[in-house]
């Protein structure tokens, strides 16, 4: 059976192929963006399921927005807007697809980073969106050159991910998160700020999210993969309440309702007495991975790459400085041989090229040992 024009032009996800190599015996893996399992709060969550016999109604069908004792929870949690309203999502990858489905046609602009999250540009490319890219800076993307695609292009979306972002770890500064929702309200652009990584800040201030500069411009999608369970496949929309509404007609197509029983789930844990105690052990954990990764590759490569710490979230930037005949692919079918797994940067852009000199490497999901080793079989690579 010929498939559909779009799903054609799709190319596999670099990603997912990497990850099925990389679990290999022996192969130490900094390609995903997997948090650390043995920090799964599955004993703050054993008295939810417990008790889940006792609730016959959640599994029975539901309403597609979600389980309504959450849905007030998150919105006390978040101090959602009262203009706004909330969507439950299989993932924030849901929420990305819904939104594409329900809003994109296809030949609409959407501007992204350079690089920019793999799996937001598949969606769009898969929804036929025309993307362009704007440079990154150190404190986010270049507002001038963003100002100059907005005044030249007729741009539907802005998607970005202003809180350590995925792949380059940075955070938006506050100047720039304020000049992002001035432009966008000056030219009527909707912006998509994805907020997975908002919750894993070990080190700085909390800044405030792009989209509560422009709320009535924007929509905010969260995950509870990287502070709750992956597994659980739960994500959230937050946007104008019309917006949500049209949201839910495509998600009740797409899937009839989420499970309502892993909402209930959620809801004890984030609930818990104990949670904010699970963050914060959380954070430590990765400063602590983050921080020994980077003193590694600072010890052992030297000025022979470019890395610079981050806040929080999950993600390391490397750069190799001499890119002399360098072509980072080869150097990750290398690395993997040598048992260990990176993503170069390459696959980060629309085109899926450039950034040859660039990976990324996670620093979340390794063990201290493992991350030891893992840096110094990429030295020997690199």
């Amino acid at each position: 059976m010929k498939t559909a024009r779009a799903v054609q032009n799709l190319k596999p996800s670099y990603i997912r192929e990497i990850l099925a190599s990389s679990q290999s015996d022996g192969v130490i893996s900094f390609a995903g963006g997997l948090p650390a399992t043995e920090s799964f709060p599955l004993g703050l969550m054993q008295q939810a399921f417990t008790d889940l016999t006792q609730h016959s109604e959640l599994f029975q069908y539901a309403q597609a927005q979600g389980y309504a004792p959450l849905l007030k929870q998150l919105r006390q949690s978040y101090e959602v807007f009262d203009s706004h309203d909330l969507l439950m999502t299989s993932g924030s990858q849901q929420g990305l697809d819904l939104i594409a489905r329900c809003y994109l046609n296809p030949g609409d602009k959407v501007v992204v980073e350079s690089p920019s999250y793999l799996g937001a540009l598949q969606v769009f490319q898969l929804a036929e969106a025309e993307l362009l890219t704007v440079p990154q800076l150190s404190d986010g993307p270049d507002l001038e050159k963003l100002q100059q695609i907005f005044e030249t292009q007729s741009v539907k979306y802005f998607y970005l991910i202003a809180d350590f972002h995925n792949p380059t770890g940075i955070s938006y500064s506050l100047e720039v998160r304020r000049g992002i929702a001035r432009l966008c309200q000056q030219f009527q652009v909707t912006i998509i700020e994805d907020a997975p990584y908002r919750e894993l800040r070990f080190r700085g201030e909390t800044l405030p999210l792009v989209s509560s500069f422009y709320p009535q411009g924007a929509i905010v999608l969260r995950s509870f993969s990287k502070i709750a369970c992956p597994g659980m496949r739960l994500g959230l929309i937050e946007a104008p309440r019309d917006w949500i509404q049209q949201l839910i007609k495509v998600k009740q197509i797409s899937d009839i309702h989420l499970n309502s029983v892993l909402q209930y789930v959620l809801l004890q844990l984030i609930t818990h007495p104990e949670f904010p105690g699970h963050l914060l052990t959380l954070r430590k954990l990765y400063r602590e991975r983050h921080d020994l990764m980077l003193g590694q590759i600072h010890a052992l490569m030297g000025d022979k790459v470019t890395v610079k710490p981050v806040s929080g979230g999950m993600f390391l930037w490397l750069t190799l400085n001499d890119v002399t005949g360098v072509d980072m692919m080869d150097l990750a079918d290398k690395a993997l041989k040598a048992g260990v797994a990176f993503v170069p940067g390459t696959v980060f852009t629309p085109q899926q090229n450039g950034l040859n000199a660039n990976c990324r490497l996670n620093f979340s999901h390794s063990s201290e040992e493992d991350i030891c080793a893992g840096i110094q079989r990429l030295n020997k690579i690199f």
